[in-house]
């Protein structure tokens, strides 16, 4: 019990120092191809079942990493081009992708209990608030 205690209070005095760079986050979150799992949830929803999803993913961050971009850069006609491989992906691949590829649109897509969609993290803190007050 005392180890947790004492975790407890280095956390709370961690967190009083912590300074958000919120530019360098989302510079950071652009980065890694992040969104990739995005792109396979997009293609899932649009109907290709998941293994194939997966590869065109694979497929999609060889060739944005061969471009030296993210996801979110490759126009949508190189995408397709990347997908060609994979039965059925160009044709479930419209404009309305690279709404999944931003970082905002990855965040919003997940509005579940513990997701990361604004509204979810307002919920988890006021839910936090309420149990502390």
């Amino acid at each position: 019990m005392d180890i947790f205690v004492d975790t407890l209070r280095i956390m709370a005095e961690m967190v009083g120092g912590i300074t958000v760079k919120k530019d360098a986050m989302e510079r950071a979150a652009l980065r890694g191809y992040a969104t990739a799992t995005d792109l396979a949830d997009y293609l899932v929803k649009k109907g290709l079942p998941f293994r194939d999803a997966h590869e065109a993913v694979a497929l999609a961050v060889r060739a944005a990493d061969v471009k030296g971009v993210d996801l979110p850069l490759i126009p949508l006609d190189e995408l397709r081009a990347a997908m060609t491989h994979v039965p059925g992906a160009v044709e479930r691949l419209d404009q309305d992708v690279f709404q999944v590829l931003t970082v905002e649109g990855s965040l919003a897509s997940r509005n579940h209990v513990g997701g990361t969609a604004p509204a979810q993290v307002r919920a988890a803190i006021a839910r936090a608030r309420s149990r502390i007050a």
